[in-house]
């Protein structure tokens, strides 16, 4: 018997929108149903992101076959706040965009996209990825050992090396933004953003988020306005809650999810965002230097010519400001939660103390 296609959704952005026909020409697309149909689709919530909603689908079928017996849809947030934000940041776009266009051709672990589709327009898209259960996120709050964040840096250079110093990477609009437009739409943005997250959170902010953040925003069109070429694909947003790990027998070591914030920029970035907020203060200062010399010397080794270890620590150094920025402006952005709450101010806290421990104020002084 045939099926009514009519109403069928071309981009389900709801869960209960990811029904069985839908999802049986979403894999049969995919090559790999063979004559089966879905015929059961059970749904539950993963993962603490804000930007958008993530869902497992357990999914049964009408017949044996070789298509997955558990997936990972990803759509647009259900707060109308954290949709907008993501719309206008282009965020959906650049996560459909990296696994349409980019995933496939790094080394960088990320989950197999099944099918990507997005309507930039109403910011409507579905992701539907491999489920790499039973691997599990780290936790933002709780921080690693230095030995993971051995695992996580490390990987990091299977993300840059490969298009580093790539002109043509800035032939992708959507991960090459207009520079100055984008400069002077910061310029105009964080200031509002930094005003409004110190009165928010007014009564948890230490002192060391105050001293980093007015020594940032004293500075802060010098910071913009640099020039931090070379620059390669950055995840933008690489850090524990986006990391999966796997420490079973032949499991995954790690993968990388959460592509939202992907981007065009000075890769050493990613590097010092992930072990400021990451480890803890006692373990960073003991261990950054060498997690970051180990990161050099693994893209030196990958081809990475013409950067020489001074330049990728002054880099380090210069990146420490990412993480506070991206505390302060996520927070005022997206749906606002408990945990979420916790978690921006763990990261204000770590990437304050990271700055200034690094004299980052004198990397950025005009």
């Amino acid at each position: 018997m045939s099926r009514d296609t009519s109403r069928i959704p071309a981009i389900p952005d709801t869960p209960e929108q990811l029904t069985p026909d839908w999802l049986t020409d979403a894999l049969a697309a995919a090559g790999i149903l063979g004559e089966a149909a879905v015929t059961r689709v059970d749904v539950s919530p993963v993962g603490t992101g804000q930007m958008c909603d993530s869902v497992r689908l357990s999914l049964g079928y009408d017949r044996p076959t070789d298509g997955p017996a558990s997936l990972v849809a990803k759509l647009p947030a259900a707060d109308r706040t954290s949709r907008a934000t993501a719309k206008s940041l282009g965020s959906y776009e650049k996560e459909v965009r990296f696994y349409q266009q980019l995933a496939p051709e790094l080394p960088i672990r990320t989950p197999h996209a099944l099918h990507a589709d997005i309507d930039v327009d109403t910011a409507a898209f579905v992701l539907l990825l491999e489920d790499l259960a039973p691997a599990r996120p780290g936790d933002q709050l709780t921080g690693c050992t230095p030995e993971v964040a051995e695992v996580a840096v490390n990987e990091l250079v299977r993300l840059h090396a490969p298009r580093w110093d790539d002109p043509t990477l800035a032939e992708l609009g959507w991960l090459h933004r207009d520079r100055a437009a984008n400069q002077q739409f910061l310029l105009s943005l964080l200031p509002g953003l930094w005003d409004g997250f110190r009165g928010r959170y007014a009564g948890h902010l230490g002192p060391d988020v105050h001293a980093a953040g007015d020594a940032l925003f004293a500075s802060l069109e010098a910071y913009l306005l640099a020039d931090t070429e070379p620059w390669s694909i950055l995840h933008g947003d690489y850090r524990l809650d986006n990391l999966l790990f796997d420490a079973t027998p032949g499991g995954v070591p790690i993968a990388v999810v959460d592509w939202q914030t992907c981007t065009h920029g000075p890769a050493t970035q990613d590097v010092a965002y992930f072990i400021g907020a990451g480890l803890g203060v006692d373990d960073r200062r003991a261990h950054e230097e060498e997690l970051v010399r180990r990161y050099h010397d693994a893209l030196t080794a990958a081809g990475v010519n013409g950067y020489p270890w001074e330049r990728c620590w002054h880099d380090y150094r210069r990146g420490t400001w990412a993480g506070l920025v991206m505390a302060v402006a996520a927070s005022m952005l997206v749906e606002r939660t408990d945990r979420g709450d916790q978690m921006f101010l763990t990261m204000a806290e770590r990437h304050a103390r990271h700055a200034l421990d690094l004299d980052g104020p004198a990397v950025i002084a005009p």
